[in-house]
């Protein structure tokens, strides 16, 4: 039978969630997210990406099943940026893609692009699932171990499909898996002893009674860090309250740090117990019976992994050796943490773009190996 794509609205979130459960579910390496988190990604009265951001969701249907989905999208933020950070006019998305075999992914990304071109994008970027700072790339490395929170996964094949529609690799992501149970490497030891013994030199625990000023600091720093990065899109004032209450529940104090020099903040880092160790068992749904196990777990986390999503040094100290100093000061500080009050012992450290040399250079000095790649493509339409 042919492959139809057709647009769809809110009455068909569901149907949209639901073939991705239907055509992942016999994948031992993926980890089904919570429906109702997946559902709320794509709720316009609740999401704020969509204050800045228009979206249309597309279904593929084979003899009247659903077969497959995407999303396109355009961010008009991400229009804003300059063209060499990757970003840029006439730039769009696509992404939430999932395809039964190669036509229906053919259909798909056509679909897709029809809708794009339509809205006058000249250009796209993708897999980008919705905003960079969701789910950005698609996975190519790493597929014989599942993915950490917040971290996207993806069957080995679809890289081919997307490929012979003309894609071709833009960017890539590297994530690092970094053993923490036995401290990090001698010399990364000492960087961190000479910047405790240094008095202009802080680190501090962020402060969940002031967690509103906390996450405006947090910010702060984060779009002044990576304002430069390929890819960049600024985080508005509604998505700093939004992910800001959304995440409340995994911030810890301890895992949160930030980094003063002469009493001002001019790095920071968060780290989250890897969920996922708990999602994979709640095949979506929290009610009636998961809710109460997760909540217990919340209390008091126990997990084998931790994820760094976040940390960043303020522009105008990058190229110094204090960049650095810090970076492995907050590493180490939370390290001991995660291992004594979480039990992990390894950590996650991504991602990072292929293109970040320093970053790179951090993920490598802490031991680190790359243990996952995500791949961003590019075509011209």
């Amino acid at each position: 039978m042919a492959v139809k794509v057709r647009p769809i609205g809110p009455s068909e979130h569901k149907a949209f969630v639901d073939v991705h459960f239907r055509l992942n579910k016999g994948d031992p390496n993926w980890v089904p997210p919570l429906k109702m988190d997946a559902l709320e990604l794509l709720n316009a009265k609740k999401n704020p990406w969509f204050e800045h951001g228009e979206l249309q969701l597309f279904l593929a249907e084979r003899d009247g099943k659903a077969v497959g989905r995407i999303s396109a999208h355009i961010d008009h933020l991400a229009l804003k940026q300059p063209t060499e950070q990757g970003m840029g006019p006439g730039t769009g998305n696509w992404g939430l893609f999932d395809a039964e075999d190669n036509e229906v992914a053919d259909a798909l990304i056509t679909a897709a692009e029809d809708w794009l071109r339509a809205k006058g994008m000249h250009r796209v970027l993708a897999p980008i699932s919705i905003s960079i700072w969701d789910d950005p790339g698609l996975l190519t490395k790493g597929f014989d171990h599942p993915p950490v929170i917040m971290m996207g996964h993806a069957p080995e094949k679809y890289a081919g499909w997307i490929a012979a529609n003309g894609y071709t690799s833009e960017m890539e992501l590297a994530s690092f898996k970094v053993e923490i149970g036995n401290g990090l490497p001698p010399i990364v030891n000492r960087i961190v002893e000479s910047g405790e013994k240094n008095p202009r030199i802080r680190i501090r625990k962020v402060d969940r009674k002031r967690f509103k000023e906390e996450a405006d600091l947090i910010i702060g720093i984060l779009n002044d860090a990576w304002s430069d990065n390929w890819g960049f899109v600024p985080i508005t004032d509604s998505e700093i309250k939004y992910v800001s209450k959304k995440m409340k529940d995994i911030i810890f104090e301890d895992l949160v740090r930030v980094a003063e020099v002469d009493g001002e903040p001019v790095a920071f880092m968060m780290v989250w117990p890897d969920i996922n160790e708990k999602l994979v068992k709640y095949n979506g749904a929290l009610f009636p019976f998961n809710v109460i196990d997760l909540l217990l777990w919340l209390r008091k986390p126990k997990c084998k992994t931790v994820r760094v999503p976040l940390m960043g040094v303020i522009k105008r100290l990058q190229a110094s050796r204090l960049a650095s100093q810090l970076a492995f000061m907050l590493i180490e500080h939370i390290r001991r943490d995660t291992v004594i009050n979480y039990g992990a012992t390894m950590g996650d450290f991504g991602w990072v773009l292929k293109s970040n040399g320093p970053m790179l250079s951090v993920g490598e000095a802490v031991g680190g190996q790359i243990n996952k790649e995500y791949t961003i493509y590019e075509k011209v339409l």
